[in-house]
């Protein structure tokens, strides 16, 4: 069982695996090919995936915010899960918005894909 508290990189990988792989995608090294901004490459992850992909990263978003902002902090930066940094002071970067913590960053990841067509059409909503 995963624990926030002492973790590996492994371990990581294997708690969020679909999170990994949308830092592989949108949101990774060439986020900018998604949009200009953060806020466009985090709106681009759900459409890059099929429906069962989405639900299985809104179950792994909503673990991961589960856990503190100081155990979210820890699993974030050590770059397993992006190769991006989503609070970095972005005034010299081509690539703008960036947010003020990585909770706020996990969670604008968790409403893109919730607000996806085909997640709302499967809810029911």
């Amino acid at each position: 069982m995963f624990s926030p508290s002492n973790f590996s990189h492994s371990n990581i990988r294997d708690e969020f695996p679909r999170l990994s792989d949308i830092g592989a995608g949108p949101l990774g090294e060439d986020a900018d090919m998604y949009g200009d901004t953060l806020n466009e490459a985090i709106q681009e992850g759900p459409n890059r995936h099929d429906l069962r992909f989405n639900l299985e990263a809104i179950q792994e978003l909503q673990n991961l915010l589960s856990f503190t902002d100081e155990q979210i902090d820890r699993i974030t930066q050590t770059w397993v899960l992006l190769s991006i940094d989503p609070i970095a002071d972005d005034s010299e970067a081509t690539f703008k918005g960036r947010y003020p913590t990585y909770r706020a960053f996990w969670e604008a990841v968790l409403h893109a894909f919730k607000n996806d067509p085909r997640v709302q059409e499967h809810m029911g909503t």
